[in-house]
């Protein structure tokens, strides 16, 4: 991959007593340099994540971003990402990563949840593409993807990460909402 080909990664992090999660857009080129930063937040245990996504993408106007990298498909307290619509928005490939093996959502939707707002969760959810495991470099993380063959999806992932096994613009996206939250709370 040329080294200019950028990506926007997208982050989040929150502490319980705020209610509310920050979001992070990070725009980062394949070489690492990140050449973007946006801000927006959504609600613990909402479902207004994926409207936050988008607005990422709208305050950053970054056509030249070729991929969405999210690093969650639930934050917020399964506040459930519809990776469709983002695709759909975007016009360009989405991939999400998260980082720990599961059995996955619905059982802890199920504890958390019932009436429409499970029905809600449960159907975002189910619509989301099929989670598969990737090596980078001894690590292990869990990509689903819309837009990009599961081979081109390894190939991405796998570009973006030049070391250890969180792809840069998740990595770089994580650490801004880390210390946009930070401040945040700071100021209360």
């Amino acid at each position: 991959m040329k080294s200019g080909v950028r990506a926007l990664g997208i982050a989040e992090s929150y502490h319980d007593d705020r209610g509310r999660s920050t979001l992070a857009g990070a725009v980062v080129r394949a070489d690492c340099i990140c050449d973007g930063l946006a801000y927006s937040s959504c609600h613990l245990g909402g479902t207004d994540a994926t409207d936050a996504v988008l607005g990422l993408l709208d305050d950053l106007e970054r056509p030249d971003a070729r991929y969405v990298m999210l690093g969650a498909v639930a934050p917020a307290w399964y506040n459930i990402l519809d990776l469709s619509r983002i695709h759909e928005a975007a016009e360009r490939p989405v991939i999400a990563v998260t980082f720990e093996a599961s059995d996955g959502l619905a059982a802890g939707l199920r504890d958390a949840f019932s009436g429409p707002e499970l029905e809600t969760r449960l159907e975002t959810y189910r619509a989301l593409p099929e989670r598969r495991e990737l090596s980078l470099d001894g690590d292990t993380v869990y990509v689903r993807a819309i837009g990009l063959e599961p081979t081109e999806t390894d190939e991405t992932v796998r570009a973006f990460t030049p070391a250890g096994g969180r792809p840069e613009p998740i990595r770089v996206a994580r650490l801004a909402a880390r210390a946009a939250d930070s401040y945040a709370r700071s100021l209360e």
